[in-house]
C-alpha cells in the first residue's frame, strides 16, 4: 500500500490526548490536583529525565538520521521523530501536572485515627473480607500496590471516617456498607 494512503497519528484521535494523558482520570471541576511529596518528586525525576538524557539522545539520532538522506525510509529518522512526539507529550502533561499539583504531606496527620488524603485505611466489607488500601493522588496511585486515587468510590466513601465508623458505598451492584477497622499516616521524618 501506498504511504499515500496511510493515516499516522496526529494525537487529534478520540482517547488520544495531545498531552500524554490518555487513560488517566481528569481532574473533577473546581478540585485541586492533590499529591504525597514522593508522588511529586517521582513525577519531577521523571521529567528532568525526560527532558536532560532521553529527549537530547534521540533528538542526537533523528538528526545524525536526517544527515543520511531519504527519510522515507530510514527507520531511525521515523522512529526518532515518532519517540520525539511520545516524549513531547508526556513533557506537556508532567509540566501541566507539576504546575497545579499541590503537595499534602500524610506524615501531618501521622496517630490520627480520621481518614484524609494520604491515610493507609483497613476496612471490612459487610461479608467480613478486609482490604487494604492507601489514598493517593490522581497521578500517583498504583492499584497493583493498593493505593488509590482520592476521586476513586472507595477513598470518597472513606474521607473524613473514623476508626470503627460504618459508610455507605456506592457500588455497580447497589449500595454497600463497609467498616473502617484501622487508619495508619506515615511517620514524619
Amino acid at each position: 500500500m501506498s504511504k499515500a494512503f496511510t493515516k499516522e497519528s496526529t494525537g487529534s484521535e478520540p482517547g488520544d490526548d495531545d498531552d500524554g494523558s490518555a487513560g488517566l482520570p481528569p481532574l473533577p471541576p473546581g478540585t485541586r490536583n492533590y499529591i504525597t511529596p514522593a508522588g511529586y518528586w517521582r513525577l519531577r525525576r521523571e521529567l528532568m529525565q525526560l527532558l536532560d538524557e532521553e529527549r537530547p539522545k534521540i533528538v542526537e539520532v533523528v538528526s545524525w538520521a536526517a544527515k543520511n538522506g531519504d527519510r522515507s525510509e530510514n527507520g531511525d529518522y521515523l522512529y526518532g521523530k515518532k519517540r520525539l512526539r511520545e516524549i513531547d507529550r508526556r513533557i506537556r502533561f508532567l509540566t501541566k501536572r507539576l504546575d497545579i499539583a499541590e503537595v499534602a504531606d500524610p506524615s501531618a496527620h501521622h496517630g490520627r485515627t480520621q481518614v484524609f488524603f494520604g491515610a493507609t485505611v483497613t476496612y471490612a466489607t459487610a461479608d467480613g473480607s478486609e482490604r487494604t488500601i492507601t489514598i493517593k493522588g490522581i497521578d500517583e496511585a498504583d492499584s497493583l500496590q493498593g493505593e488509590v486515587s482520592w476521586i476513586a468510590p472507595i477513598a470518597r466513601a472513606l474521607l473524613k471516617a473514623r476508626e470503627g465508623d460504618e459508610v455507605t458505598l456506592l457500588t455497580p451492584a447497589g449500595p454497600e456498607r463497609i467498616e473502617v477497622l484501622a487508619v495508619q499516616y506515615p511517620k514524619p521524618g
